[in-house]
């Protein structure tokens, strides 16, 4: 019988919650002592570690697309873009444990990362519509932004920009040249 108020749902939440709490890596072992349960508890509600670190990826996603889907209401053109870089970046930062769950590709046996991927791809083609894009152009320049977003991020997080020059003008002066880049 399942501990009184665990559900897939809480063991989910509460492994969100760890990856924030703690520099080590999410186990299984890491999150039944948070929960105050033993690790064979947790096979009640998730298959093993994959199954929960997947789904963790699914919750992060989520999170991701709430935050995105915010900066770009109401907008439209490069300012859509630039709002959506600008949340991605605080995002990212805010949550650096739980960013990489954001990159990788949906899972095609994972109905619920499906959804969320194609929500998160929808947000980023949304935010390029004001340039003509074609469907190859669009799928290249989503890759660019994402990978222009990603790297920007990824040095930041690690200390790569050490440089006295403000961090905030070199991110606007990549978005801004990645803008140009695109056909109007």
């Amino acid at each position: 019988m399942p501990r009184a108020g665990l559900t897939r749902d809480t063991v989910i939440s509460a492994a969100r919650r760890l990856i924030d709490e703690t520099p080590d890596p999410l186990t299984l072992a890491a999150l039944s002592a948070a929960l105050g349960v033993r690790t064979p508890s947790l096979y009640k509600h998730v298959a093993g570690l994959d199954d929960l670190h997947a789904e963790v990826g699914v919750a992060v996603k989520h999170e991701l697309l709430d935050v995105l889907a915010d900066a770009v209401a109401g907008r439209s053109g490069d300012e859509a873009v630039r709002r959506l870089a600008s949340a991605y970046r605080s995002w990212a930062l805010r949550n650096p444990r739980a960013y990489p769950y954001t990159l990788k590709a949906a899972d095609h046996a994972s109905a619920s990362d499906l959804e969320v991927s194609a929500r998160l791809l929808h947000t980023l083609t949304t935010a390029l519509r004001g340039h003509t894009l074609g469907d190859d152009d669009e799928v290249h320049a989503v890759r660019g932004l994402r990978a222009l977003l990603h790297g920007f991020v990824s040095l930041e997080l690690e200390g790569g920009f050490a440089l006295p020059q403000a961090v905030d003008e070199s991110f606007d002066r990549a978005v801004e040249s990645f803008l140009r880049s695109l056909p109007s």
